[in-house]
């Protein structure tokens, strides 16, 4: 089945992050359970899915986090501490979006990197289908800096500030 195209807000949303996050060379960006995520020094770090930003928090903090409104966990039975969905109403303002922003990126040198996947053998490869890029955006900014790219809609994070 092939993969559902984006919205227009989600696209506005990846390249609201894409943006903020120019200036780093460790970022990567791929589909992850249907969120769309940045990984930053091989670590997942933000993700986007629909309208909504999903944070990787430091998981000491779960508790007073998962206080905030506009946020709600990734995992309601706990089993993903420090993960969270971050509702558009919780990233309206500038300060709100550097705040999530910031304390992601603030946590990710101290988060736990997922260890690389081990290599199927060739049996198993056989017996696998073969995985296609369908689907799958290309990185921008591996093709073009920042600021040569086409000016878009701007997003709707910023409307409160103005």
């Amino acid at each position: 089945m092939p993969a559902r195209p984006l919205s227009d807000e989600t696209l506005h949303l990846i390249d609201a992050v894409r943006t903020a996050l120019a200036q780093r060379s460790d970022v990567d960006e791929r589909t992850m359970f249907g969120c769309y995520c940045f990984f930053v020094d091989g670590k997942l770090c933000i993700g986007v899915k629909n309208e909504e930003l999903l944070v990787r928090l430091p998981p000491h903090r779960h508790g007073e986090l998962q206080e905030m409104q506009n946020t709600r966990e990734l995992s309601p039975g706990g089993g993903m501490k420090g993960y969270f969905w971050v509702e558009p109403n919780g990233y309206t303002t500038r300060m709100q979006w550097s705040f999530w922003l910031d304390e992601a990126l603030a946590y990710n040198p101290l988060a736990k990197a997922t260890p690389p996947r081990k290599a199927k053998s060739t049996a198993a490869a056989k017996k696998a289908p073969a995985t296609t890029t369908r689907g799958k955006r290309p990185t921008a900014r591996a093709t073009a800096p920042a600021a040569a790219q086409p000016a878009t809609k701007k997003h709707s994070i910023f409307e409160a500030d103005d």
